[in-house]
C-alpha cells in the first residue's frame, strides 16, 4: 500500500497511566511569572572589563571612606576660613614662622627639580652646610613644591596645605576610631576633636605640628592590616598584609615632616611593637598551641618591609640632625630651655587667645602662664573632656580598656607638663635622659596630641553607646526609627566639639619682595637681620634661591650671630672684611624696614675707602662688595 491509502478503522481504547509511586515528591506549583519583569533590563551575564571598572568607581565613589574624605575637605575649607580667600596673598596667623615654613616646602621642591643632592645645604644662612637641617623640614611636602617659583608660589602652596592637614587630621581620626570598633558619630566626633581641638589655634603657625593626621591614618591602616579593633579585639581571619605594609609608608612619611611630632610617634610605635611581640610569644606558648598562628608569613613579611622603610627614612633623616649638632653643640636642647616651654596644669584648661568661644575669657589665665603663654595654652576642649568622662560611664569599650585609656590620657599630661611635674624626674626628663634624640624636643607641651587622641577614643565610645541605645528605645516605633529630635541629640555633640574650634586667627598680608632683591647677585646679605625680618628674606628669596646669609631656624649659627652684630656698624672695616671673608657679593638695606633699627646708619654712610660700590634705589641702598 502507498502512502495515500487509510488503515483499517478501530475500536478506541482508554490507555490508564502508570499509577505514581508511593513515596514521589508532589509537583511543584506553577510560579506566578512578575508582570514588571519583562520590561526590566535583561541582566548582563558575563560584564565587560570596562563596565567592572566603572561600578568598582562607582561603588568607590560613594564608599563611607570616600564620604568621609569629602566631608573632611569642605570642613576644613569652613573651619580655617579666610585661608583660601586670597591664598597668593595673606598667611595664616602672622609673617613669622609660617613664612618659613612656606621657604621650607619651596626649598625641597626646588632641589627636586635641580640637585636633590643639595637638599641639606640650602640657600639661606650661607655659607652653612645642613642649614636645611636647622629645624624641622617639613620635607614630606616636598611634591606641593614642585609647582610654581617665587612668593605666590609659596603663599599659595602654603595655605592649600594648611586646609589640607586639616582635612588630614579629621580624617585619619575617623578612620582609626572607625577600625576601633566606634559607630560614624562617635568617629566623626573623634574626628573634630582631634583636627579642631582649640589648643591647635596657637599652634597654626607651626606647620609641623599641626600635620599629625598622618599619625592616626598609619595607626588606623596599621590595625586594619592586623585585623586589630578595640572593640571586637584581634581577628586574624580578617588580616590585609597590604593594609599594613601601608601604614608604615604612611608612618614613614609623618615623620619626615619632622622629629619634634615624629619622634614621639616612633618611640610610641616601637612600645606597640614591643607589646606585641611580647603578647605574641606569651599566648603563643600558653594559649596558642592548637590554634592557627596568628601571624602568617606574608603579614609578617610586609611587616618587615614596611619597618625597615620607617627606620631607614628616619635613620637617614636623623644623620642630617646628627651633623648638626657635631658643627653647632650648642644647638641641643638645655633642661633649662625645657623648663621655660613646660606648662602648668592650668594650661590644660586654658585656651589661646585665637579661640573664638574662649579666647577672651581666658586672658587672665595666659597671663598667668607666663611668655610662653602660646606653647602653654593646650586646651582639648571642654566638650571633649565632658563626652571622654562620660565615656569613662557608658561606652562600647570594655571597662579594662575605658581606664587604659584614661590612663594613657593621665600619663601623657603627665609628660606634656616637662618640669612641671616634680621636675621632670620620673616624668619628661626621664625621657630625656634615657631616650636617643629626645633632647631635641625643647617643648613638651606637643605632647597634648596624644591627649587630645585618647579624650577622642574615650569619647567616640560613649557616643557610640549613646547612639545604639537611641536605635534599640526607637525599635518599638512606627516606624523603627529614632525620633527626629533624638537624631538630633546624637549629632549635638559633634556641633559642639567643632563650635569650640571655631577662631579669629589673623590672615595678614605678607609684604611683597623688594625689587632691588629681585636682580640682587648672591651671595646676598639683607639688613635689618633678625629673627623675624629673616624669615621674610627666606620666603622673598624663593623666586631665584639665591644664597642669603639670613636665617631663622630653632637655634641662631654662631656666624650669623657673629654678622649681625659686626653689621651694627656696616659699612665700616671690620665688617667689610669679614663679608668679602664669607664670600658675600651684595649687601642690600632696605629703607623702610631698617629705620629705628642699629643698622639704619647704613642708609647714610657712604663706605669710603672701602672699596664698595653703592647704588640707591627706590626700596634700598645696594652695596656691591668688589
Amino acid at each position: 500500500m502507498n502512502g495515500t491509502d487509510a488503515a483499517p478503522a478501530k475500536e478506541p481504547t482508554t490507555v490508564k497511566e502508570p499509577a505514581a509511586p508511593r513515596h514521589a515528591a508532589p509537583e511543584p506549583e506553577p510560579v506566578e511569572e512578575d508582570a514588571f519583569a519583562r520590561f526590566s533590563p535583561a541582566p548582563e551575564e558575563n560584564p565587560t572589563g570596562v563596565r567592572r571598572v566603572l561600578r568598582g568607581t562607582r561603588r568607590a565613589l560613594v564608599h563611607e571612606w570616600a564620604l568621609a574624605a569629602y566631608a573632611s575637605l569642605v570642613l576644613a575649607v569652613v573651619m580655617t576660613w579666610p585661608t583660601l580667600r586670597y591664598p597668593g596673598y595673606t598667611i595664616p596667623q602672622d609673617t613669622g614662622d609660617p613664612t618659613l615654613q612656606a621657604w621650607q616646602m619651596a626649598w625641597s621642591g626646588h632641589v627636586l627639580k635641580t640637585d636633590w643632592s643639595q637638599l641639606w645645604h640650602s640657600n639661606s644662612f650661607y655659607p652653612e652646610k645642613y642649614s636645611f637641617a636647622f629645624s624641622d623640614t617639613l620635607l614630606g611636602y616636598a611634591p606641593a613644591g614642585l609647582f610654581g617659583t617665587g612668593l605666590e608660589a609659596a603663599l599659595i602652596r602654603y595655605n592649600i596645605m594648611y586646609v589640607l592637614l586639616h582635612a588630614l587630621a579629621f580624617f585619619g581620626a575617623y578612620v582609626l576610631v572607625r577600625q576601633l570598633g566606634s559607630g560614624k558619630t562617635g568617629a566623626a566626633v573623634a574626628g573634630a576633636a582631634f583636627a579642631y581641638a582649640p589648643w591647635r589655634l596657637a599652634q597654626a603657625g607651626h606647620m609641623h605640628v599641626m600635620s599629625v593626621g598622618g599619625i592616626a591614618l598609619a595607626l588606623a591602616m596599621l590595625a586594619r592590616g592586623h585585623g586589630y579593633s578595640l572593640r571586637h579585639g584581634y581577628r586574624p581571619e580578617l588580616r590585609k598584609p597590604g593594609w599594613a605594609l601601608a601604614g608604615w609608608i604612611v608612618a614613614a612619611w609623618q615623620i619626615s615632616l619632622g622629629f619634634g611630632i615624629g619622634l614621639p610617634f616612633a618611640y610610641v610605635l616601637a612600645a606597640i611593637v614591643l607589646v606585641c611581640a611580647v603578647s605574641y610569644l606569651v599566648h603563643r606558648k600558653w594559649i596558642w598551641k592548637d590554634q592557627p598562628k596568628p601571624f602568617g608569613w606574608r603579614l609578617f613579611s610586609f611587616d618587615a618591609v614596611g619597618g625597615l622603610i620607617f627606620a631607614a627614612t628616619g635613620g637617614l633623616l636623623a644623620l642630617a640632625y646628627f651633623k648638626v649638632i657635631e658643627l653647632h653643640p650648642y644647638a641641643e636642647r638645655s633642661d633649662v630651655e625645657v623648663g621655660w616651654y613646660s606648662p602648668t596644669l592650668l594650661g590644660f584648661f586654658t585656651a589661646p587667645a585665637q579661640s573664638m568661644p574662649w579666647g577672651e575669657a581666658h586672658t587672665g589665665a595666659r597671663e598667668s602662664l607666663g611668655w610662653a603663654a602660646g606653647e602653654g595654652s593646650l586646651l582639648p576642649g571642654f566638650v571633649l573632656y565632658g563626652l571622654a568622662f562620660a565615656g569613662l560611664v557608658m561606652s562600647v569599650w570594655k571597662l579594662r580598656q575605658r581606664w587604659l585609656l584614661f590612663g594613657g590620657v593621665v600619663l601623657t599630661i603627665i609628660l606634656a607638663m616637662g618640669t612641671k611635674f616634680f621636675g621632670g624626674r620620673p616624668g619628661y626628663m626621664t625621657l630625656y635622659d634615657i631616650l636617643p634624640g629626645w633632647s631635641g624636643i625643647r617643648t613638651p607641651g606637643r605632647l597634648i596630641i596624644w591627649t587630645t587622641l585618647l579624650l577622642a577614643i574615650l569619647a567616640a565610645g560613649a557616643i557610640t553607646a549613646f547612639v545604639e541605645q537611641a536605635r534599640t528605645v526607637s525599635v518599638d516605633r512606627v516606624p523603627s526609627r529614632p525620633h527626629p529630635l533624638l537624631r538630633l541629640a546624637t549629632i549635638l555633640p559633634v556641633a559642639l566639639v567643632l563650635a569650640e574650634g571655631l577662631n579669629v586667627t589673623e590672615h595678614p598680608v605678607v609684604p611683597l619682595q623688594p625689587a632691588s632683591m629681585a636682580t640682587a647677585q648672591g651671595p646676598l646679605l639683607v639688613l635689618p637681620s633678625d629673627p623675624l625680618m629673616d624669615m621674610k628674606v627666606m620666603v622673598w628669596s624663593t623666586d631665584r634661591m639665591t644664597p642669603i646669609v639670613n636665617g631663622n631656624s630653632g637655634f641662631t649659627p654662631a656666624t650669623l650671630g657673629e654678622i649681625r652684630e659686626l653689621c651694627k656698624a656696616f659699612p665700616d672695616q671690620a665688617s667689610v672684611a669679614r663679608l668679602r671673608e664669607l664670600g658675600v657679593k651684595t649687601v642690600l638695606v632696605l629703607r623702610e624696614e631698617v629705620k629705628g633699627t642699629p643698622y639704619e646708619a647704613a642708609l647714610t654712610t657712604p663706605g669710603d675707602g672701602l672699596g664698595l660700590q653703592r647704588n640707591e634705589t627706590q626700596d634700598a641702598v645696594v652695596f656691591t662688595l668688589s
